[in-house]
């Protein structure tokens, strides 16, 4: 839990790491919010966490960024906790939501888990919301998600970017391994950051930047790499799924790991499309050798565990 000097009044930061995205917490006059929830293997914690840094206070309101698995996770322990919560998610896939179509919402394709939630209210993006103590503005941000918005606080220059823009970089562009165009919208994204000129970015993973226009810069390369290299951005995406998996198992026996790879959807769809001359296991093998190469993972004989 964090609380830099420079961060508005009633703005506290979780900062959780990579397989829970960051929680941000708003207290003050316009009640309180939490934006994103993390993963579900961490929701009990998630709800502690929020527990404590409210004391005894209810939590109001909970809006999510976009619908990954690791933003929103957490969402159903949260409304368990907090029955009279109103939850605001984009409007993109609201009636995913409503219906509850786990297909859809991409959790059973990547071999992901979400508990079903409910909504209340749609995060237009071009809309105000008054939250905690300030106004914040909400703005469309495509790209690593189709349907993703940030959130900016004009007054201040606080953006929560969610995974439109990190330290060092930004989210998989996962619109690009479904066949769909979307380099372009994250740099659209960029240009919009670059315009809103914030002073201080919580991103969805990693701490809290100043300089984002070094962070502008870094990305920009890594997008103009990415474009260049279709293969080099579907190579890191499955890498990251990857990680993700080994992140919430944290060991697992490389046959299960096989098998889970040969049959979840995604990544095979990635595979097909990319490497489609490689069998799965081969490819399996040479991503592993990569991330054990890099200190995300490790070998422990017919077991890989996370780093």
């Amino acid at each position: 839990m964090t609380q830099p000097d420079d961060l508005p009044e009633g703005v506290t930061v979780l900062e959780r790491g990579w397989l829970s995205a960051n929680n941000v917490l708003l207290t003050g006059p316009h009640g309180s919010a939490l934006v994103d929830s993390g993963y579900c293997t961490h929701a009990p914690q998630t709800v502690a966490l929020v527990a404590h840094a409210l004391q005894g206070a209810p939590l109001d309101h909970l809006l999510n960024t976009h619908l990954h698995s690791d933003h929103c996770g957490g969402n159903a322990a949260l409304q368990a906790a907090y029955p009279a919560l109103a939850t605001h998610i984009p409007p993109g896939q609201a009636a995913h939501v409503a219906h509850w179509d786990a297909d859809a919402l991409s959790y059973t394709p990547t071999g992901q888990q979400c508990p079903p939630f409910h909504f209340e209210a749609l995060l237009q993006p071009g809309s105000t919301l008054a939250l905690g103590a300030q106004t914040w503005q909400v703005h469309a941000a495509p790209g690593h998600d189709t349907h993703s918005v940030v959130l900016f606080e004009p007054a201040s220059r606080l953006l929560l970017s969610a995974d439109a823009l990190w330290e060092a970089g930004f989210g998989v562009v996962f619109p690009e391994l479904e066949g769909v165009s979307a380099m372009d919208d994250v740099a659209a994204t960029l240009d919009l950051i670059e315009r809103l000129a914030p002073a201080v970015v919580v991103p969805g993973h990693g701490r809290i930047f100043r300089d984002v226009a070094r962070s502008l810069a870094f990305a920009r390369k890594r997008l103009d790499g990415f474009v260049r290299d279709p293969k080099k951005h579907a190579n890191h995406a499955a890498k990251v799924l990857l990680k993700f998996k080994l992140l919430e198992l944290q060991r697992v026996p490389l046959a299960t790991l096989q098998h889970w790879v040969a049959h979840t959807p995604y990544l095979e769809t990635v595979r097909l499309g990319f490497f489609g001359d490689t069998p799965s296991a081969d490819w399996l093998h040479g991503l592993l050798l990569d991330l054990v190469r890099v200190g995300a993972v490790k070998r422990d004989g017919d077991w890989v565990v996370d780093a």
